[in-house]
């Protein structure tokens, strides 16, 4: 006897609850953009012959970049999980740390992959400074080990 398929759902993205709430401010501005976006391809169609109309085609890819950038915010939000911050004195999902390295300080934050943003020091727990990082305590030292270098952080503060 066949068995039927079973359909996998997919793993929870983990979001803080600053980073859904985003995700949620996010999804209203896509809304309210894709309003525009289609406003803008009726006016468009109404010029007349398509094949030969930059507007049209301008709305139209216009569109399809807004709706992608909706499929995915959605999706994030349908699987998204808020994970509260631990707060144990060791390092995890939510931690504010700050690391010495080479006698220069800097702070970051360990969230989830869909969430982070190395430009603001916002790190996944997924990245190589973020996996060297977890489970770490103030006073450890975390080691990175790259391709072409290792570095050496010290934990200075866990918030």
């Amino acid at each position: 006897m066949r068995q039927g398929l079973q359909i996998k759902q997919p793993a929870p993205i983990l979001f803080t609850q600053a980073g859904y709430a985003q995700l949620k401010v996010k999804r209203e501005e896509l809304l309210a953009k894709r309003e525009e976006v289609l406003i803008a391809l009726q006016r468009a169609r109404e010029m007349g012959d398509l094949s030969e109309n930059g507007a049209y085609t301008a709305a139209r890819f216009e569109l399809s970049n807004t709706d992608r950038e909706l499929r995915r915010v959605e999706h994030n939000l349908k699987y998204g999980k808020v994970i509260e911050p631990t707060r144990d004195g060791v390092i995890g999902f939510g931690s504010v740390v700050t690391v010495e390295l080479k006698g220069q300080e800097y702070t970051y934050t360990l969230v989830g992959t869909e969430e982070s943003d190395p430009q603001k020091n916002i790190l996944s727990l997924e990245s190589p400074i973020g996996r060297a990082l977890q489970g770490k305590r103030e006073g450890e030292m975390a080691r990175v080990i790259m391709p072409d270098r290792e570095l050496e952080y010290q934990v200075k503060k866990i918030l």
